[in-house]
């Protein structure tokens, strides 16, 4: 199992990398930003709405009590 996931984690890079510089040949450099940002920022939304629990998460320990925050 730890190989496969040093696999992924090592190709992942590359495969980014690869796939940054096709859309920056193909646009430009500052368009291939650009259309990188919004492509994050829209899976982070789509994450956001395909699982609300996610979002209303207040503690990654279930087990503690929420921190009240100040008005």
């Amino acid at each position: 199992m730890s190989a496969v996931n040093t696999l992924f984690i090592g190709t992942s890079n590359q495969l980014g990398e690869f796939e940054s510089g096709v859309v920056a040949a193909l646009v430009g450099a500052a368009p291939a930003v650009v259309i990188g940002g919004l492509g994050t920022i829209a899976i982070a939304g789509i994450w956001m709405w395909l699982f609300p629990e996610l979002r209303n998460l207040k503690s990654l320990h279930p087990d503690e009590e929420p921190v009240a925050r100040p008005a």
